[in-house]
């Protein structure tokens, strides 16, 4: 197959490799531009299905608190806290593993189990079932993303990679356009059980193509430091802290989530009590700035990745802490004011926030640790962020709401409070993002023995 302007440009960041470090053959190198975009799309796809599975249950939030007679602090921990504590935990293990295994294997076994427990979801009748079965959509959604990230970083090289992972994030918002506008218009009509059995389905199927289509890369094939062997987690550790520029990408990425992901966590169940709406329409409201306002955002960033003069990694961090920065005063007026109509207007500054980061990150990341560590650099990154934004969020959020609600009995004023408690850590997210600039050239270039002029 006749190879593209991509490719040439790849084999030309390659000529420059000493005789020091190990070459990779041709046929790795000369992966058609077809078989990588079809891979990337592939993952894409993965990052969709986690999404969209993860956070459907934020639209049909207030129907199952109703129906089980739970405060904000128990549906915080039945929909949020208790799919997080396996998620994230159980995403060092699979990290470590997939540094060493068949990675094409680990995500499709991964994306049939949490689609399976999605599915479950939607046949539970009780509080404990319900739990179970989130548990079980955490447990397989831990081997999803660091897989797909780990062969991505072996398909692009590194001036790439931050545009890969952009056109990758686009699953975020995609997933979240599904789990807003899909779920709540399922959830109208037939209830909030048949979203999960209607969304969950298709990611069985999803499987077994990523199995039976997806090729697996030889490690650290783009690189110029040869990938040598897989790192321990202690030593990936040792070697993040050393990497103190990679410690403020993760610590502003982990504090974007908690920030921008906690407060549209709970926005279904702030526009139905202060607004009367029910889940269909306050999807309607968000889902197609998740699928437009957060597509558009994902692609421009992925655009900006791979200008010119975004060549220095610096740049791409500051822009980020600015807009962040911006978005977060934005939200002050969302969830203070009581016009609708302005409210939704908005949103469509903040929305995008919560995704223009993802790629970005993502891709920095890639580029800060060396290959044999990078799905455990991926799971440290999405502990932090799934902890704040999974964890933290719902939970608190909910505590406040309760202690907040006259009498014990939430309702919109209570969760309003709740979340204007939240929204000033976005102020605290774009400090890590300006602080991250600091040393990111030299951490680049240590990582991946890569030079990237300014």
């Amino acid at each position: 197959m006749e190879r593209g302007g991509e490719s040439a440009a790849d084999e030309c960041e390659l000529e420059h490799m000493t005789d020091e470090v190990r070459v990779a053959t041709s046929a790795e190198i000369n992966t058609s531009v077809l078989i990588r975009w079809y891979m990337l799309l592939v993952m894409c796809g993965v990052y969709t299905f986690s999404i969209a599975d993860r956070y459907m249950i934020s639209t049909v939030l207030e129907p199952i608190r109703l129906e089980l007679g739970l405060t904000d602090a128990g549906i915080g921990f039945l929909t949020g806290v208790s799919l997080a504590l396996f998620y994230v935990t159980l995403g060092f293990p699979l990290s470590w593993l997939i540094d060493r295994g068949d990675r094409r294997k680990i995500i499709a076994v991964s994306v049939i189990g949490w689609s399976a427990m999605a599915v479950l979801c939607g046949f539970s009748q009780n509080y404990l079932q319900l739990l179970l079965a989130r548990i079980g959509v955490g447990i397989g959604e831990a081997g999803g993303t660091p897989g797909a990230n780990s062969i991505i970083a072996d398909y692009f090289p590194v001036g790439r990679r931050p545009m890969a992972l952009s056109v990758f994030s686009l699953g975020a918002p995609i997933g979240a356009w599904v789990a807003a506008s899909v779920a709540g218009a399922i959830a109208d009509d037939w209830g909030w059980r048949a979203a999960f059995l209607w969304l969950g389905a298709p990611g069985l199927l999803f499987g077994l193509v990523i199995y039976a289509t997806v090729k697996e890369p030889r490690r650290g094939q783009l690189d110029r430091r040869a990938a040598g062997e897989a790192r321990s987690f202690l030593q990936t550790t040792r070697y993040l802290v050393r990497q103190r520029s990679a410690v403020h990408v993760i610590m502003a990425g982990a504090v974007t989530a908690l920030w921008g992901w906690g407060l549209v966590w709970w926005t279904p169940a702030f526009l139905m009590r202060n607004y009367g709406l029910s889940p269909g329409a306050a999807g309607d409201i968000t889902g197609p700035m998740h699928l437009l306002g957060g597509g558009v955002a994902t692609l421009a960033t992925g655009w900006l990745m791979v200008h010119p003069s975004m060549a220095d990694p610096r740049r791409i961090v500051r822009l980020l802490g600015t807009y962040v920065g911006v978005a977060t005063a934005v939200t002050f007026v969302i969830y203070s004011t009581h016009s609708l109509r302005l409210a939704t207007a908005l949103f469509w500054v903040f929305i995008p926030a919560i995704y223009v980061y993802i790629g970005p990150v993502f891709g920095l990341l890639l580029n800060l640790a060396e290959p044999g560590m990078r799905a455990q650099f991926c799971a440290i990154n999405l502990f932090g962020s799934n902890v704040c934004n999974l964890v933290i969020a719902p939970q608190v959020v909910g505590w406040l709401s309760d202690w907040f609600a006259p009498n014990h009995v939430v309702n919109g004023t209570s969760l309003r409070l709740a979340l204007l408690c939240l929204v000033p850590t976005g102020f605290w997210a774009a400090y890590h993002y300006f602080r991250a600039a600091r040393g990111l050239m030299e951490d680049q270039e240590r990582a991946t023995g890569l030079v990237v002029s300014p």
